[in-house]
């Protein structure tokens, strides 16, 4: 079955703050906040969420294609992408951006304060899905906000089903916008904070949102996922992890888990236990596109 991911091509450059941010921001100040972090450690990684799916997509042996924009600078990436195995037919270069680039800082409580600068990323619409063949399944991931918008109706039109993952692209839209993104999607995908935003945009309960769909994922971090289907939630619990170095990608790996699970026709159970065994793996290591699964992983898959 190919995959199609939906979102964003960046550059992340990650930054290390070896304080906690609580510590450094008078709440009563914040009306004339003006601070400055000490970042020893710095790092530039390939990121953004299509290529972080993709890249854990394939760490589970499936066939990808994103569908994304990268700039004038996104030659290595584009080849980075063709090394994994990844199918580059639907990435469009634009020649006159950047690349998206995102500075993600993370304190020692793995807090995290990004700027996003989307260059190319907000072109994205003029990249449609071309699907070739059947049986396919697609997400909708954080992109251009017209992307995000004429991909949903194109998956929609193409009958293929999808899953809706606003994630950091969520405050764009107001509630009408996310009731037709759920109206349209098969499966919608949020963390804990992203639910409660998207519940009081909607209006909806997320026990309401799961009843418009086949299934609701919300990701609880260390806790595990609650799996909202008809209304009802079920807990999997999260999966330890050897350690905790950088959470950039986490919910992404969880994706490409979960993707890749509901292309094998999966429970959404069975798909959250693989997610959250992926996430463990993917923050025991520096950078959203740097983990490795173990032969023992893949054989949760």
């Amino acid at each position: 079955m190919s995959i199609y991911v939906c979102g964003s091509l960046a550059f992340d450059t990650i930054m290390s703050f070896e304080g906690r941010f609580a510590e450094q921001i008078l709440p009563e100040q914040l009306h004339i906040l003006n601070v400055s972090f000490l970042v020893p450690a710095l790092r530039r990684e390939y990121g953004g969420c299509a290529g972080n799916i993709a890249y854990g997509l394939r760490q589970l042996g499936a066939s990808v294609t994103p569908v994304a924009t990268l700039g004038n600078d996104g030659q290595d990436y584009l080849a980075r992408l063709t090394s994994l195995g990844i199918d580059t037919s639907h990435v469009q270069l634009d020649a006159g951006a950047y690349t998206a680039q995102a500075m993600i800082m993370t304190d020692r409580d793995n807090n995290q304060i990004t700027a996003f600068h989307p260059g190319a990323m907000s072109q994205a619409h003029l990249n449609p899905i071309r699907p070739v063949g059947g049986g396919h399944i697609g997400i909708i991931a954080p992109d251009g906000r017209e992307a995000m918008l004429s991909h949903a109706e194109q998956f929609h039109a193409a009958g293929i089903p999808f899953v809706f993952d606003p994630g950091q692209g969520l405050p764009m839209f107001d509630g009408a916008e996310l009731r037709h993104f759920i109206d349209l999607a098969d499966w919608v995908a949020v963390n804990d904070y992203e639910g409660h935003m998207l519940s009081e945009r909607t209006g909806w309960s997320l026990a309401e949102v799961s009843q418009q769909v086949r299934g609701l994922i919300v990701t609880l971090g260390e806790h595990g996922v609650d799996v909202w289907e008809q209304g009802r939630a079920q807990r999997v619990a999260g999966d330890r992890a050897e350690q905790v170095l950088d959470p950039t990608g986490c919910g992404d790996a969880f994706r490409a888990a979960l993707l890749f699970g509901l292309s094998q026709g999966w429970p959404l159970a069975r798909c959250a236990a693989l997610g959250n065994r992926m996430g463990a793996r993917k923050i025991a290591s520096r950078g959203p596109q740097n983990y490795q699964l173990s032969e023992a992983d893949r054989t949760l898959a």
